[in-house]
């Protein structure tokens, strides 16, 4: 996406908001509600999935793959259910995801109780309830601006890691309890029962129905325009570049910690499930704090403080062997995750506009996941080649090398960023032209002062990722030879239907570049515009 730097902005103004004032809005409470309760089921899950593959396999691979199964889904199909929640009706969509959840945590229950469980059913269980979550997480994450207002998203985006971290923190101890006391099967049971709540708040939900004047999308065009926003978005491409350079090296933390507390510290599941309790313990304390730690450090500062200090609770996970001292730097990993869990999330948020929200936060997503299974299976190949110890190391050396792409690829890039609908472009009144018809060359003729020539042309290339993001499939500026100063921008779309999208997702910062191009033009009358359309054979 094209932004301005901070000098051709306004400053901005923001009230502060309290972390807890979204919770005011009865939606998004209730919702938040049992979306927590939801998590304390997966957390309990993915506790009992653990364990029973450490007492099913000794094979430090095998352990690291069952991170992966989890987090390959989220890389195969987020950025397909964000192209769905964008083109479909967002509620009905995610209570289909619900469903899946409840009938593969179900399966799962009835497999454990029956004995029937193996290496190869934890995997397949583990991998067909994070497509569940695949299908899930981007719609979630897009409708928080319909529950929320603009001024309260950051703090809703919060509370949302924040909900997510305390059923981290109950989660795990009551899933190793569980254990104890009654088996697998028992934590698996709760699991499906704990998806039924947020299915219920789905179902009472009925959402303000928005206007549909253009037809939906195909499927195959909604993701090449979403891959196409991502490309010519900066922010965002900044924001899942951090995200790489965190998660692979970060991953070796998760993967390896069940090991850790097995063979090295000789844990039952009850010790396990304190151990991830008190990561939860310290991403909730983190999530409390972040308004305050964000008054003093921008979103680089941040990441940069809390990826060192996960850095060092890796070293700690490779050789502190006492369990209190080494749940005392568990509860710095999780007040690091959640620093930048919701530093990265706020940011892929931002630096999306309304209309590809779902498919822009899906593709974070698979960036999200997908360095999270690569580094998962890499760092328990070397765990298996070579040891625990050594595997945590290398991470930690990547990650404190992988912190230097603050330098180059920054979050804090035009934080004063406006993509809402600008709403100024009129709809255009061709209604005798059909959608089909294509592709659609559109032209528009600036007359320009010879002398300001060079700072126009800086001002309209600024317009070619608003033209290339909102679908356009080429872009070009040309000096007529016989009349200088006379400039053509041209854009090719691939329809009419097309065309009249790009209108529809003008926003305020798009509007505030062409504004910028359209104070060079000279003349009484604006500029010529022009839309040449292919024949039909």
């Amino acid at each position: 996406m094209t932004q301005l730097n901070d000098a051709h902005l306004p400053p901005v103004s923001t009230p502060a908001i309290s972390t807890w004032q979204p919770l005011r809005q009865r939606v998004f409470r209730m919702l938040w509600i049992a979306t927590v309760v939801s998590n304390v089921g997966s957390w309990m899950s993915d506790v009992g999935v653990n364990w029973s593959m450490l007492t099913l396999s000794a094979d430090p691979l095998d352990i690291a793959l069952v991170q992966a199964a989890s987090s390959l889904p989220m890389f195969l199909f987020a950025l397909p259910s964000g192209v769905m929640a964008d083109i479909v009706d967002r509620r009905k969509y995610l209570l289909f995801s619900q469903l899946w959840m409840f009938i593969a945590a179900a399966g799962l229950t009835v497999l454990s109780f029956t004995g029937h469980v193996t290496p190869t059913v934890l995997l397949a269980a583990a991998f067909l309830l994070s497509v569940g979550s695949a299908m899930s997480s981007p719609p979630f994450q897009a409708i928080v601006p319909d529950l929320v207002s603009k001024a309260e998203l950051g703090p809703a985006v919060a509370l949302n890691s924040l909900g997510v971290n305390i059923s981290r923190a109950i989660g795990p101890a009551l899933g190793g309890f569980l254990l104890s006391l009654a088996g697998p099967w028992m934590v698996f049971l709760l699991n499906a029962l704990s998806v039924l709540g947020v299915a219920w708040v789905l179902w009472r939900w009925k959402p303000a129905l928005g206007v549909q004047r253009l037809p939906p999308e195909h499927f195959f065009s909604a993701v090449r325009a979403g891959v196409r926003y991502v490309h010519a978005a900066p922010v965002l491409r900044n924001v899942l570049i951090r995200t790489v350079a965190f998660f692979v090296f970060a991953s070796a933390g998760w993967a390896l910690l069940p090991l850790v507390a097995r063979r090295e510290l000789g844990l039952g599941p009850a010790g396990y499930g304190i151990m991830l309790a008190c990561i939860g313990l310290g991403a909730v304390s983190g999530a409390i704090l972040l308004p305050r730690l964000r008054q003093r450090l921008n979103a680089d500062q941040l990441m940069v403080a809390a990826s060192l200090m996960f850095a060092l609770t890796m070293l700690a996970l490779a050789f502190v062997r006492h369990f209190w001292l080494l749940n005392l730097f568990e509860f710095f990993t999780g007040f690091a995750w959640i620093a930048v869990l919701s530093t990265l999330n706020l940011g892929a948020q931002r630096s999306a506009a309304r209309w590809v929200k779902a498919r822009a936060l899906a593709v974070y997503l698979t960036v999200f996941f997908g360095s999270m299974t690569a580094g998962s299976a890499i760092w328990g190949q070397i765990a298996s080649h070579f040891n625990t110890a050594t595997s945590l190391c290398v991470a930690t050396v990547g990650m404190l090398l992988a912190s230097a792409t603050v330098l180059r690829w920054k979050l804090e890039k035009d934080p004063n960023l406006n993509l809402d609908t600008s709403g100024q472009i009129a709809d255009d009144a061709r209604e005798t032209i059909p959608n089909e018809r294509g592709p659609v060359l559109v032209s528009w003729e600036y007359r320009i002062d010879p002398q300001s020539a060079n700072d126009f042309l800086q001002a309209v290339h600024e317009l070619r990722r608003v033209r290339r993001r909102a679908g356009a499939i080429s872009w070009a500026v040309y000096e007529d030879i016989d009349q200088p100063g006379l400039y053509i921008e041209t854009f090719l779309m691939g329809s009419w239907v097309e065309h009249l999208r790009l209108q529809e997702r003008h926003t305020m910062n798009d509007h505030l570049l062409q504004s910028r191009v359209l104070a060079f033009h000279q003349g009484a009358t604006p500029p010529a515009i022009r839309y040449l359309v292919a024949p039909v054979c």
